[in-house]
């Protein structure tokens, strides 16, 4: 089955529109990258235009931005919560914003790993 991120062939009504046309490869989406906590890992993929894309396959690393507004690059101890999908807690899958903790204690995560190769995250009030 191909990724496509194209118009739907089922319409509103429940019928199916009849393709003018094939698939194109710009219409193509990616495989998801589900990042894991463990050693660091990226793989670069081509995108669009010929630029590329850092995609963080595991990460053990978070750079956190304290209260004061600096920031500290910390350890990733264990994923604690997850709104995007209760199971990633168990495999460890960090996204944004998924709670994450850290010795400095819980953060939130506000980049997207699988996207932008690191981990970026905002402590919490506790």
């Amino acid at each position: 089955m191909v990724r496509s991120q194209g118009r739907s062939r089922r319409k509103s009504t429940g019928g199916f529109r009849h393709a003018a046309r094939k698939k194109r490869k710009y219409e193509l989406g990616g495989h998801p990258v589900l990042t894991k906590v463990g050693d660091y890992g990226v793989k670069e993929s081509r995108t669009r235009g010929g630029s590329s894309k850092t995609r963080a396959l595991s990460v053990n690393e978070v750079s956190v931005q304290t209260k004061d507004g600096g920031g500290e690059r910390t350890e990733i101890l264990d994923v604690v919560e997850n709104p995007a999908d209760p199971h990633f807690v168990r495999r460890n899958v960090v996204t944004k914003g998924c709670v994450i903790d850290t010795p400095l204690g819980r953060c939130r995560v506000t980049s997207r790993p699988s996207q932008e190769g690191c981990v970026n995250a905002v402590l919490l009030d506790e």
